[in-house]
């Protein structure tokens, strides 16, 4: 038995302890699953080759958790790594993050994509068959529904073809990943489908840290404010929305990454090889772009100088989902406000630019 000390929220936990390997866990949200794993209990091994995050979040896991996670510097879609990662560590289950995710990139560099993210999460399915198998949470997105015709979304919505090749590596992922536990005796998935984290943890201590120009709305929004952007960019007001800006669901990353830690004990406590289930993950209520600006503005005590440009090609006018089957078969539902996820995000800005207010 093992027991987890928390530095920050002092909880001990004590558990037999499993080891689940999270590729792509420097990043944004596989940084904060690792807070999220370490609390309930299971031993965090991270693969990340860097390629769009830094170690700045991997601290931020230590200290928050006051734990060293085993940190590898390894491409995902370098099998003769990823073996030796296995062949060095007990790995009981993989929380696969590790893909390009920008939706206005993927249309403008699609092969980069498609190998990056299918190769990538094959070689990891490869691995982990010759290992023997294990449990796989597969980091899915509310882009495999494209514009669907009726809202909210359901897990039985049928799947659109995609409208950016980002979409169309989860779908295929999503169809990968069924086929292989079909096929393969030991292995298990859970499919997540995100809709649009937002945020940073409450510590202040990990948050979204994108490379160069963000992709994602708040992080351009918190860097606007900082002072790092000169105006923020909002993609279209001639939406068929009350506002004209886009529909989003916008869900704490928090709250996200808890969706994970119960996505494992689901597959622990159902085992059965062939089996791989899919939950929406989102919060059912839908903001738009506009809304999202004015509130963090109200929230934070900050202006925004921002601008309406074109469409961004490869974005959808409104998605927001149903996660009741997420609420009944997992256990799990959203719990913090959406003002409290936008003062933790310019919270975690600040302390990143030492900006004093």
């Amino acid at each position: 038995m093992r027991s987890l000390f928390y530095t920050h929220f002092f909880f001990p936990i004590f558990v037999i302890m499993k080891n689940i390997l999270v590729t792509g866990g420097a990043g944004f949200i596989g940084s904060h699953t690792a807070v999220e794993l370490i609390a309930a209990g299971y031993g965090v091994i991270i693969v990340d080759n860097l390629s769009n995050a830094d170690t700045t979040c991997l601290d931020g896991v230590s200290k928050i958790t006051g734990i060293k996670i085993p940190f590898y510097k390894v491409d995902c879609c370098d099998k003769r790594e990823m073996q030796k990662i296995f062949q060095e560590n007990e790995i009981d289950g993989a929380i696969h993050f590790a893909a390009f995710k920008a939706v206005g990139e993927s249309v403008q560099k699609p092969l980069m994509y498609y190998y990056n993210n299918i190769s990538s999460f094959t070689t990891l399915l490869e691995v982990m068959v010759e290992s023997g198998g294990g449990n796989v949470v597969f980091s899915s997105s509310a882009t495999v529904y494209g514009q669907a015709d009726v809202l909210p979304v359901t897990e039985e919505t049928p799947r659109k073809t995609a409208i950016s090749p980002y979409g169309n590596t989860k779908q295929i992922c999503e169809d990968i990943l069924q086929d292989a536990v079909r096929a393969h005796s030991g292995l298990q998935g859970v499919i997540l489908r995100y809709f649009n984290p937002i945020g940073a943890h409450p510590s202040a201590l990990i948050g979204e840290l994108p490379r160069g120009i963000p992709n994602n709305l708040v992080p351009f929004i918190t860097q606007t404010a900082a002072g790092i952007r000169r105006e923020l960019q909002i993609f279209g007001n001639d939406y068929n929305t009350p506002d004209g800006t886009a529909l989003r669901d916008y869900i704490d990353i928090v709250d996200l990454a808890a969706a994970h830690v119960l996505a494992l004990k689901r597959m622990t406590d159902h085992k059965g090889a062939g089996k791989c289930e899919i939950f929406n993950v989102g919060t059912g209520v839908p903001v738009s772009v506009m809304e999202l600006v004015l509130k963090f503005q109200e929230v934070n005590k900050v202006n925004l100088k921002y601008k309406i440009t074109g469409r961004r090609e490869g974005d959808v006018e409104a998605i927001w989902a149903d996660t009741s089957l997420a609420n009944k078969i997992l256990g799990w539902k959203t719990s913090r406000p959406i003002e409290e996820t936008l003062a933790n995000a310019w919270a975690w800005e600040k302390k990143l630019r030492g900006i004093i207010s």
